[in-house]
């Protein structure tokens, strides 16, 4: 049988990266010890998505929403993604991952917004995934963004989902894959424009755990699911043994 690598090349897949805070309370922890352990995950995830046939990664870190938690908790995950930033990006780079990361960047600390830039450029020229972070990011307000851009009312629905995904430059804009740990089953406001036709695939694992055992087997129930987009496919014909 045909790996989902040789028979789903491409993929875009998407994971709400729930559960950390849970995780990290379960145990007796401080929550930025969930987010700490999240980007282990993170890390392990990106390094299986090409021999699984993921072309395109992308992962919510922090809702436009999440600004409304405690202050304390906000700056740690900053913190965290500064130091993402600057810890990871020349192995992204060597790896052949090229970075972008989406949403706002004018509500972000001092020196993020140079530091995204500077990774975005230092890994502009990977090929074998590329890896995507939703940061102060919110589908709704990506969708009003476009259509305040839109000028020609003929613009076609492709035309303008590049409008909504704006940073991806080329990528396939829809998504065929969203996963969400954690066990909750909602999207919260993550791409809801690119995943109208995402198959769905829900957890109960919490994103510190979520390996590359667990990304495997969502890739293969999405590839089991029937596809039809609205449409019916054609019958199966049956032959004579």
């Amino acid at each position: 049988m045909p790996s989902p690598a040789e028979t789903r090349p491409g993929l875009h897949a998407a994971i709400i990266m729930d559960g950390n805070g849970r995780w990290a309370t379960a145990r007796g922890m401080p929550r930025f010890a969930g987010h700490r352990r999240g980007v282990e995950a993170i890390r392990a995830t990106a390094e299986a998505c090409p021999d699984l046939g993921i072309g395109t990664l992308t992962l919510y870190a922090f809702s436009s929403d999440n600004w409304q938690r405690p202050a304390e908790e906000v700056g740690a995950l900053m913190r965290l993604l500064r130091s993402y930033l600057r810890n990871e990006t020349a192995r992204l780079a060597r790896t052949g991952t090229r970075l972008s990361v989406v949403g706002r960047r004018d509500r972000l600390p001092g020196g993020i917004p140079e530091a995204i830039a500077a990774a975005e450029a230092a890994t502009a020229a990977g090929t074998r995934l590329h890896l995507r972070i939703a940061v102060d990011y919110s589908a709704r307000d990506a969708i009003i963004a476009a259509a305040a851009r839109l000028a020609d009312p003929e613009t076609s629905r492709e035309a303008f989902g590049r409008m909504v995904a704006g940073e991806m430059h080329g990528s396939p804009v829809d998504v065929d894959l969203l996963i969400r740990t954690g066990g909750e089953k909602r999207l919260s406001d993550f791409l809801l424009w690119e995943a109208a036709y995402a198959e769905l695939h829900f957890t109960d694992r919490m994103w510190p755990d979520f390996g590359q055992a667990d990304l495997a087997e969502a890739v293969a129930e999405f590839a089991r699911r029937d596809r039809r987009y609205g449409g019916l496919n054609p019958p199966k014909v049956a032959t004579a043994a």
